[in-house]
């Protein structure tokens, strides 16, 4: 009796949260209508394509379409995994992904706290401007301006470096230079736009904190360092945790034009070769192998930086 007792309380308690949900979408219609083209936008372009990564375990003949193409299990797999390309990739994407994180991923932070702490107005508002403007120029535009300036024959830093009497590195060429001016030119471009967040969490900061910090002769650095830091660490550990889910994801774009046959020792990435083995190589499966493998190490990555995170700190995803 008791066990029916519960079965129908737990119905109940169902049924009663169904229909208060039905309640609230009704209520509040109007809200939930502008929630359909996101979910339209991802049922369209995330979720629907993911029918096509069993094509990772079949030999795709476009003639015969996806269904009626023949399976060969983790063939692709083990052709990528034994090829001998694959620690080379493998390297040059995470040496550049964890090298634009070690010097992008702080900065924005330490501009959003100097920012924070500028109380001229038309100074911070046209510093502001000039760092976030680097962001809205186009990838081809900021690679052609990448080129243009270090050009070994006409470019603009290569003359400057050859003025103060020093011998200018072969930038574009060099494999030892690509990585870094991939990631710099990167910091350029964006570390102005990552500000945003962190001064948004920086505005949540009582005013009180500071007056208080000031009476008991707190210095301004010792202001930032025990009051405006912590108040933006959540935000900080959830841009970490983000970041550290698209470690694989190197900006494809970018790399692909300055890319060259020279310096394609340290630029050649998973997802440059996904675009050669699949697109100019029509090698769709195996293409799709191998993103395939780099998404999943991604989702990897994502959940235990978020299961350590949730365990030293009460910051998470979820």
């Amino acid at each position: 009796m008791k066990g029916k007792r519960q079965l129908t309380r737990v119905s109940e308690s169902h049924s009663s949260n169904n229909n208060s949900l039905g309640k609230r979408i009704v209520q509040n219609w109007e809200l939930y209508l502008f929630m359909v083209p996101a979910m339209l936008y991802f049922f369209v372009f995330h979720y629907g394509p993911m029918y096509g990564i069993q094509i990772a375990f079949k030999n795709f003949i476009p003639s015969k379409g996806i269904a009626g193409s023949p399976w060969v299990g983790l063939e692709h797999f083990e052709r990528f995994f034994n090829s001998y390309y694959f620690w080379d990739l493998l390297w040059n994407t995470f040496s550049i992904s964890f090298y634009e994180l070690a010097i992008g991923f702080p900065l924005p932070i330490i501009l959003a706290l100097a920012f924070n702490e500028v109380r001229n107005g038309p100074f911070k508002k046209t510093v502001q401007t000039v760092t976030y403007a680097p962001h809205f120029i186009s990838v081809v535009v900021m690679a052609g301006m990448i080129i243009t300036f270090l050009s070994p024959s006409s470019g603009m830093i290569v003359r400057v470096i050859e003025g103060l009497g020093l011998q200018p590195a072969a930038f574009l060429t060099d494999p030892a230079w690509f990585k870094t001016v991939y990631v710099f030119s990167g910091v350029w471009q964006s570390t102005g736009w990552g500000t945003i967040i962190y001064l948004a969490a920086l505005s949540g900061v009582d005013p009180q904190l500071h007056e208080a910090a000031i009476v008991d002769g707190a210095s301004r650095f010792k202001r930032v360092l025990h009051i405006n830091l912590p108040t933006i660490i959540p935000t900080i550990t959830i841009m970490l945790i983000l970041n550290m889910g698209n470690i694989l994801g190197v900006g494809f774009e970018k790399i692909l034009l300055l890319q060259n046959s020279l310096n394609m020792e340290a630029s050649d990435v998973i997802s440059t070769y996904v675009y050669r083995a699949g697109l100019v190589n029509a090698q769709y499966s195996f293409s799709t192998a191998v993103g395939l493998f780099n998404s999943v190490v991604n989702v990897i990555l994502l959940v235990t930086v978020n299961k350590i995170a949730k365990r030293t700190s009460e910051n998470s995803l979820w």
